[in-house]
């Protein structure tokens, strides 16, 4: 694509010659301050272009615009291979990554929310007494004077009670205090001179009593005359000083006490401040869990795992072995006692019968006392495996998940205290401070701090996540909410200027709520910024207003613009795939029949998170899809319900925390294996890569080592492993990069200069097989391995599911850690594609499995769906896009909405009865699916 002259660098962003990763020298034009989506097959270069070399060189130019002393904490950025770009501004890029795998990091932490709720609550929460639920304030000099001025031409005596400190006698007592010049003092209800006192012969010189003495420090009559509230002011705060922060006012025979300390009932509470609302901080934090909400204790989901049995049938596991069988017989033998139900199901008991198998009462001993005794005797190795055996992340008891310190609940706003307010879905949240009602005084304080809040609150829900609570952990977020929860932050920034770059925000998305994310990011393009998204998703191509489709292919074929326009003009374009799509002379057509099905597992009485006590019966041996709305249920049910139930079945749990339900009924001795296939990387190592992932680098290794020069030099398959000594570069230790520690900054990674980057010594990368070393093959896209290996069929075998799923332009060696959550997934697919790789009846359930697909990626990922099907498997999926939805077997449709409102079984069936669903979202939006 030519760059035409006419165009101007204050109008477009002009890239000339851009050569990052497989881009073909290509030439760009990018109009300014527009909505642009790039799009094309996943891996024919729309990332380089948009990440590589456009945020890239931007994020570059605005750090070398930094001083030189700023520039030293950011790191050196290279330059892009590219022959220049013009009219670029500073670039933000907000990708799918989640947040933070940080315990301690929610959604409050990491928009900032949680900050200004903390600062909300430390200037204008107001803290209730837990026993009487009395506000709690404390008095000072000038309220009290404010007090006393009320009272206008009356007589006020003010008082100090005295608090006895030690066994000091009340003579000895009474002489220090007229050593102080003090005079006159209350005692027995009647003022007597100190001198008096200390002669009268009746007074005993007896310890101070409580309450039995107090010190008149003043007596006036009350005017506004300036000298007088100085002279109460004076005496008031005297009184506070010898009372020990305490102070009684008479007025009219009526007594009055007041406190400069922050306390009622007997109780001295902590005064409110940021920090005492800091989970992350040790001031505020519980201080049994450190803040986390979980402790490590007993599981009680590994103790019961089969709530549907009774506890004379096994429920409680601990207690089937022989040796610990006694517990159990005690507990049946005593149970007659007090009329307890043991041949009752555990999960029909009712709350109080369940806690009383953990407490235990004088029959008997519970499992609280069973587990204790096992700690007694961990020097044991068979205790101490038994214990480990039922341990897990449980509830802090004493903060009960809340993290912050017990009085952190006693300070409320509006009658809500912080906890309370982070556990309100978005929505609900904004609704409450939209609606706060504050005194005049508090509104002024409150003011800008509540404009932060709700600004943040209401781009949470324009993004499509006002079903999440404040306290949801990041790192239980999908990617797709990652990255819309940067946009609300980003958003909340208000930059202008600047270009933002996107990476398919609308993964996680319904259809229903695709329209409103373009909302918000025709917004952030009226704010005067480039917004630019590489996308697939129909809807927000049509939204656009500038399209590019890199392309034609993937990898080596891919890295040219085959079309840049607006949306009309592209339906017209026959180059590319996408073109060809939208205008429909290619789609993924509806299958002609659905596959019957007979077998089916079943999960009764799901209610974790919003799940409202469903019964869903999942097929086996066909294809179904869990859609719904954003924040519907479906992860709850599949991942946190459906999954670690299955796993506990077939005896594979691995102390993965389940989500509440009664039981799991229907064919599980048809399933050997459950594998939940997601977007979490492969690897976390460097040396991990897509050939070893798929065990084809063995098969390698061993063909190099039989070579006549490796024989020759007694190199055996060890040698061709970077993972091992032997054959490897000795400095790198197979990395090919070394890594720099610099202290206080970001560490570096430089090429090895033992091996120039590959990886192995130099007899090793001697040997080579049709001129190419082991390092040559390591570079290679999986395309062109296939041609490379096309005699050795067990290379071919394992390779050849990599190009099935769409992955045919991935180097064989590019470290894990640099791919995408969708490129991870879909390996993770292809190893188990591979033949003989997989023998067992498994379950497979994907997790968004079209993240970062193009319409033609989709079609070979539900090719590679219906061979696993073949093989006798089962898939469950979630997902939201319609190529998907109208291919399954069968459809669980979660909702009707996101949140509280959602968590109901809405539909059941095939996709063409839910596309006469009136009341199902997702059969409104597949009724044209399936008709096209």
């Amino acid at each position: 694509m030519q760059i035409k002259d006419t165009v101007s660098a204050k109008s477009h962003i002009i890239i000339k010659g851009a050569r990052v990763n497989n881009l073909k020298n290509i030439d760009v034009q990018i109009p300014k301050n527009k909505l642009v989506v790039i799009t094309g097959l996943s891996g024919s270069g729309k990332s380089s272009l948009a990440f590589d070399t456009l945020y890239a060189e931007g994020q570059r130019r605005y750090v070398e615009s930094l001083s030189s002393y700023a520039r030293q904490f950011m790191g050196r950025m290279d330059k892009p291979e590219v022959d220049y770009i013009k009219g670029i501004a500073p670039a933000i890029a907000i990708e799918q990554k989640v947040i933070s795998s940080n315990p301690r990091s929610n959604v409050g932490t990491s928009t900032e929310i949680y900050d200004y709720l903390k600062l909300l609550f430390a200037r204008i929460g107001k803290t209730y007494s837990p026993i009487s639920g009395d506000l709690v304030e404390k008095d000072t000099v000038s309220s009290v004077v404010d007090f006393l001025l009320k009272y206008e031409d009356e007589v006020a005596t003010i008082f100090a009670p005295l608090i006895p400190t030690n066994d000091r006698g009340l003579k000895e007592e009474l002489a220090i205090l007229l050593q102080k010049g003090f005079t006159r003092v209350l005692y027995q209800d009647k003022i007597e001179k100190i001198e008096a006192l200390i002669e009268d012969p009746d007074v005993a010189n007896n310890p101070v009593q409580e309450n039995s003495l107090h010190l008149v420090i003043d007596r006036v009559r009350i005017d506004q005359e300036e000298e007088t509230v100085n002279r109460i002011s004076d005496s008031v705060q005297t009184a506070f000083f010898e009372g020990d922060n305490h102070a009684l006012v008479e007025i009219n025979s009526e007594k009055h006490y007041f406190s400069d300390l922050f306390e009622a009932d007997g109780i001295v509470f902590e005064e409110p401040s940021p920090n005492f609302f800091s989970f992350n901080n040790p001031y505020g934090a519980c201080q049994q869990c450190e803040g986390y909400g979980s402790i490590i204790g007993i599981d009680p989901d590994l103790v019961i795992p089969d709530r549907s049995k009774s506890i004379y049938d096994g429920a409680i596991a601990p207690w089937r072995g022989e040796k610990m069988s006694k517990w159990l017989k005690r507990f049946i033998q005593a149970s007659p006692s007090f009329d307890f139900p043991i041949h009752r199901a555990y999960m029909d008991l009712t709350p109080e019968e369940q806690e009383l198998i953990w407490t235990g009462n004088k029959y008997f001993k519970g499992l609280n006392a069973f587990f204790k005794d096992l700690e007694e005797q961990t020097y044991k190795i068979q205790y101490r495996v038994m214990l480990s055996r039922y341990r897990g992340k449980t509830l802090c008891p004493s903060c009960k998940g809340t993290r912050l310190r017990k009085d952190a609940h006693y300070v409320k706003v509006n009658g809500l205290s912080i906890t309370d307010i982070v556990l309100l879905p978005a929505n609900k949240a904004l609704k409450f401070f939209n609606e706060l009602k504050l005194e005049p005084t508090e509104a002024i304080i409150a003011s800008r701090i509540l404009q932060e809040i709700t600004n943040r609150l209401g781009f949470l829900c324009d993004v499509g996540l006002s079903y999440l609570t404040l306290n949801r952990l990041s790192n239980s977020l999908s990617g797709g909410e990652s990255q819309r929860i940067n946009l609300a932050t980003s958003l909340g920034s208000a930059l202008v200027g600047s270009i933002y770059v996107l990476d398919e925000p609308s993964i996680g998305l319904h259809p229903r709520d695709t329209q409103r994310l373009i909302e918000v990011l025709k917004s952030l393009r009226d704010l005067g910024n480039t917004v630019i998204v590489v996308e697939h998703e129909q809807e927000m191509m049509e939204a656009a207003d500038y399209i590019l489709d890199i392309g034609p292919d993937a990898g080596i074929h891919g890295g040219q613009v085959v079309f840049a326009g607006t949306f009309k003009e592209l339906l017209n374009d026959k180059k590319g795939y996408t073109g060809r799509y939208l205008s429909k002379d290619l789609n993924i057509p509806v299958p002609e029949t659905r596959r019957p099905w007979n077998a089916f597992v079943e999960i009764k009485g799901a209610r974790e998170n919003n799940l409202k006590s469903i019964d869903v019966k999942f097929p086996l041996h066909v294809m179904s899809v869990v859609t719904g709305v954003s924040g519907s249920g479906k992860t709850s049910l599949v991942k946190r319900v459906l999954y670690p139930a299955i796993q506990k079945a077939i005896g594979a749990y691995t102390g993965r925390e389940t989500g509440l339900f009664d039981s799991l009924a229907g064919d599980i001795d048809q399933i050997e294996q459950v594998e939940i296939i997601d977007q979490n990387p492969i690897g976390r190592s460097s040396r991990s890569n897509p050939v070893t992932y798929v065990k084809a680098w063995d098969d390698v290794r061993s063909l190099y080592a039989s070579l006549p020069a490796a024989k020759a030099g007694g190199l055996k398959p060890a040698a061709f492993s970077f993972n091992v000594d032997g054959g490897r570069c000795d400095v790198c230790q197979g990395d090919g990069q070394v890594k720099v520690e610099m202290q206080f900054m970001a560490d570096i990674l430089l090429t090895c200069e033992a091996c120039n980057g590959k990886r192995f010594k130099q007899h090793v990368l001697d040997i080579k097989y049709k001129d190419k070393n082991v390092n040559d093959l390591l570079n290679m896209s999986v395309i062109e391995a296939l041609e490379f290996f096309a005699n050795q069929p067990k290379i071919m075998d394992k390779l050849q599911p990599l190009a099935d799923v769409g992955l045919d332009y991935v180097k064989l060696g590019q470290p894990s850690s640099t791919l995408s959550g969708g490129e991870a997934q879909r390996i993770k697919l292809a190893s188990f594609l591979i033949k003989g790789n997989n023998k067992k009846k498994t379950l497979f359930i994907f997790d968004e499995p079209t993240t970062g697909l193009h319409f033609h990626d989709i079609k070979k990922l539900l090719d590679a769906f219906n061979a696993l099907i073949e093989q006798g498997n089962s898939i469950i999926v979630i997902e939201h896009n319609m190529e998907i939805i109208k291919s399954a077997d069968w459809i669980i449709d979660i909702g009707p909405e996101g949140g509280e409102l959602g968590g109901e079984l809405v539909f059941t069936g095939t996709p063409e009865d839910l596309a006469l669903d009136n009341n199902s979202y997702t059969g409104r939006f597949l009724e044209r699916h399936l008709s096209e």
